[in-house]
């Protein structure tokens, strides 16, 4: 046995070396251009492809690899843990389960080590449907018992930092924050060394963002910077990016905006190929609010006015893409409507002619007329489920567009109130005013105070007019509710409301707010994270409210998004949050869906 695993570990490993992001793309460049025989040299593009997480490439490379003769035995196990790979990226996660598994059990097979360890990593990493949530603890268990086997401190690394995820998703803040601290304390390799800089990003989260301590996130970013700077294999955009943008906001809460404005300069500064506009986005309003915390109105206007330039375009992109997507799926529908017909056609011409050339078996070509036509029936019943799902989808739109113009409507007849009746009437006070500092005379006096008690009043009309409706006569938890309610009757989206601790009523205003806030999340889970399913978590600890909302939908990349997605609407809850002296928290992950944690002091 001990024979055995020496074998395993001393295995050579081309794949997962040019694979490792360590190793630079041109070494496998190299070792394609070296390689003669044609099915070697696609499996080691589709190596290198996946590298580079070229996803129509590997589809590509995947494919070629199917249809060509079989590779060596040896290269099977990998093969499919590539492909798994590739559903993983793409956000198919039964397919990515499905193909992870494969891969594991073909490399007990072969005795694979390292294709054992990487689909237990996977399959770790996959979506847990009984909690909802992702990352699995049982392969995570048995990824650690296969390490201490093979003696790999390698997946030893990765199964500490993984256990660190895990509980940094389920909220477990300070236990997660052991494992990634336990973590930093192995003997890192020179091919650890990403995990080790990711571990320092997580903890520096958790410290800025969560346990409220500025001093410590400093220290493990600092330490981020030291080993990029000293480092080049490290020395990418996106590391700098995101470093610079961190140490900007944790100089921002610890109150030093000169700090946190050199920082943010610094990765305003970074130049990517692609320009990544919704992280810019998030760059540009952070600019903003530390030039409006330095007294520099000026250059906050300016900062502020590029962030609703870039939100804008993320917008119209969205946009775009979603008129495209609906394009294409109606091109789909009349591709198979026509094809249907073709068929069919097709189908009546053979019969005509079978029952002209061969009458003497008219009964064996009556049963397969009749197949054909169940054929013909299925696909006719597909394409009108298609059609379907496309209304459903296109009234579902419309509902939440029309959610969204209510909203405007009612944000615009404010503003006109304000405008038409109160700005008229302030004005007038501000010429008895200005006739006050001339002479001094009671009864002028007396007209100016009518005049503001007048102003007073309107003021509390528009206020009571923009609170009156469900918050006003029902509170927070039962309009959230009865929006949960109507919402889940549409049949395409079930959405449910957990409360504690709301027996009692909030000020009013604060829960109009909140439903806001509450409405605008369920509004993006709606239009952009294809989710089944939601929660509406709300929760009363006397002196603060919290808000959870999770859904099961594709989620995005925390990478380009960091802590919030000024692409989806985003930036108003943010906004909402921060006047009313809260802090938001994003957590998600693609294909793992998204949890949205907001909690505002009382």
């Amino acid at each position: 046995m001990l024979l055995q695993q020496s074998l395993c570990l001393s295995q050579s490993d081309s794949s997962y070396y040019y694979f490792d992001r360590i190793t630079p793309k041109e070494v496998i460049s190299e070792r394609i251009k070296r390689e003669q025989n044609s099915v070697l040299k696609n499996y080691f593009r589709l190596v290198y492809h996946s590298k580079l997480r070229n996803i129509d490439s590997i589809k590509y490379y995947l494919n070629e690899l199917d249809t060509q003769e079989k590779l060596q035995t040896n290269l099977l196990a990998r093969f499919t843990y590539f492909k798994a790979y590739y559903y993983r990226i793409i956000q198919n996660d039964s397919l990515s389960f499905k193909y992870h598994n494969e891969a594991l059990k073909k490399g007990k097979k072969t005795k694979d080590t390292l294709t054992i360890l990487a689909a237990l990593s996977g399959l770790a990493q996959s979506y847990n449907y009984d909690e909802d949530i992702a990352y699995r603890m049982d392969y995570l268990e048995q990824l650690d018992t296969e390490a201490k086997k093979f003696k790999s401190n390698k997946y030893k690394i990765v199964v500490s930092y993984l256990k660190g995820n895990y509980y940094m998703l389920r909220d477990n803040d300070l236990k997660a924050l052991a494992y990634y601290q336990q973590t930093l304390k192995n003997n890192f390799s020179p091919r650890d060394s990403t995990l080790f800089i990711n571990i320092l990003s997580n903890i520096g989260v958790l410290y800025n963002e969560v346990l409220n301590n500025p001093d410590s996130a400093l220290f493990y970013y600092q330490k981020k910077i030291d080993i990029i700077e000293n480092n080049k294999k490290f020395q990418y955009p996106d590391n700098y990016y995101s470093t610079y943008l961190n140490l900007g906001s944790v100089y921002h809460n610890k109150k030093n905006f000169q700090a946190a404005l050199l920082y943010l300069h610094k990765a305003d500064s970074i130049k990517f190929k692609e320009n990544v506009l919704s992280g810019r986005s998030i760059l540009k309003e952070s600019l903003a609010d530390t030039y409006y915390k330095l007294g520099d109105y000026k250059n906050a206007y300016h900062a502020q006015k590029e962030y609703f330039n870039l939100t804008d375009s993320i917008n119209r992109r969205a946009l775009a893409e979603g008129i495209a997507k609906y394009e294409n799926q109606e091109l789909k529908i009349k591709n198979l409507e026509s094809e249907a017909k073709r068929i069919q056609n097709r189908n009546l011409l053979f019969g005509s002619l079978g029952v002209l050339l061969f009458s003497g078996i008219t009964f064996l070509l009556v049963q397969k007329n009749t197949k054909r036509k169940q054929i013909l029936a299925e696909q006719a019943k597909e394409i009108e489920s298609q059609k379907l799902a496309t209304v459903l989808k296109e009234q579902e739109l419309t509902a939440v567009d029309a959610m969204i113009e209510g909203q405007e409507k009612e944000r615009q007849r404010i503003a006109n109130d304000l405008h038409d009746d109160l700005g008229g009437l302030m004005a007038t006070v501000k010429l008895h005013f200005n006739a006050l500092k001339d002479k001094d005379s009671p009864e002028l006096f007396e007209k100016t105070n009518t005049l503001i008690e007048e102003a007073y009043q309107k003021v509390r009309s528009v206020a009571h007019a923009k609170n009156s409706g469900v918050i006003a006569k029902q509170g927070l938890l039962k309009a959230v509710e009865n929006m949960a309610e109507k919402i889940s009757a549409s049949n395409k989206i079930q959405i449910d409301v957990i409360d504690y601790g709301l027996d009692n009523r909030l000020e009013n205003s604060l829960e109009l707010t909140l439903f806001r806030i509450i409405q605008e999340l369920i509004t993006n889970v709606i239009k952009h994270a294809e989710a089944s399913e939601a929660t509406i978590h709300l929760t009363n600890h006397d002196d603060a409210i919290n808000i959870m909302v999770e859904d099961n939908g594709k989620g995005f990349n925390p990478n380009q998004v960091t802590k919030t997605n000024k692409g989806m609407g985003i930036n108003s809850i943010d906004k909402r949050v921060e006047h009313l002296d809260g802090k938001m928290t994003i957590e998600s992950e693609k294909d793992k869906g998204t949890t949205i944690i907001i909690d505002i002091p009382l």
